[in-house]
């Protein structure tokens, strides 16, 4: 068998993606600049606009807000954990980098929502754009989350722009998947009424499988949330500011409790954004 596996051909693999890389550097150097322009102008806005909000009101909207999704059940646990969580923050001297990770979650799941619903459209409504896109999906999650950040320094350098490009890629594939099964869930028999009365494609599209899919395509959204955290947190190897920078940080200098406090104040970000999301989610449905 090594004998047999002796006489291939080798493939240089390695060489050929970084002459691709290299050319596409070169070549469409310009589109990178400005989509690193866009992305940074982007985030300084949004960074700067929450910034802006001093904490005390920020905490009461937030409270406000989980309270209000959360008043059918007539509970007050998920507002009073949010308060205790935010307070947490603010108290540990972690609101800093509490909104820049919040800027890049924001921007990274908007940018990731905005691509994967059409694409999960085209995909519901076209077999053969589902055999494509598929398959690429599944190399998509199954790839580690780390190998996300080489194409993003490689054609963003380091920074913000390549954590959202990262983070992106990453948490797309939830997005596009659910709405696909939602759109492919709608009963037939609806399908047909509309077709009877005429319906053009447009509107079975916005005013029945949508919204009946609705349900399904927020579980996937929730998902694509939660990676654009995970996968900001990573980014901060790469130069992306936030609370996973002041992991890396004590992780360099040794400093268990520094990076406790950080990781602590990602785990409370990570819960109070699943839980509005999941709450928000049940809301729908009913």
């Amino acid at each position: 068998m090594s004998s047999i596996l002796a006489i291939l051909p080798h493939i240089d693999l390695a060489g050929k993606v970084e002459s691709l890389t290299s050319f596409l550097t070169t070549a469409w150097s310009p589109l990178f600049d400005g989509i690193q322009t866009v992305g940074n102008g982007m985030n300084d806005a949004l960074t700067g606009f929450l910034q802006a909000v001093p904490p005390a009101v920020f905490v009461v909207v937030f409270v406000l807000f989980a309270y209000w999704i959360n008043r059918k059940r007539k509970s007050f646990g998920l507002a009073v954990f949010t308060f205790i969580g935010l307070w947490f923050i603010y108290n540990q001297g972690l609101w800093p980098a509490f909104i820049d990770t919040l800027s890049l979650i924001i921007i990274s799941s908007l940018l990731s929502i905005v691509l994967g619903v059409p694409i999960g459209i085209i995909m519901s409504k076209n077999d053969t754009a589902q055999a494509i896109i598929k398959p690429i999906l599944d190399f998509m999650q199954t790839m580690p989350a780390f190998v996300y950040l080489i194409p993003a320094v490689a054609f963003f350098g380091i920074g913000v722009v390549p954590g959202i490009f990262a983070s992106i890629i990453f948490a797309l594939p939830p997005t596009v998947r659910f709405t696909n099964l939602g759109i492919r869930q709608v009963p037939k028999e609806l399908t047909e009424a509309a077709d009877s009365y005429g319906s053009t494609e447009w509107q079975k599209l916005v005013k029945l499988d949508l919204p009946i899919a609705r349900p399904t395509i927020m579980a996937g959204i929730n998902q694509t949330v939660m990676l654009s955290l995970s996968m900001v947190v990573i980014a901060s190897m790469i130069g992306a500011p936030g609370l996973g920078r002041d992991v890396l940080s004590a992780l360099q200098r040794a400093q268990v409790g520094n990076g406790f406090v950080a990781g602590l104040g990602i785990v409370i970000l990570a819960i109070i954004i699943d839980r509005l999301a999941q709450r928000l989610n049940k809301n729908i449905k009913n």
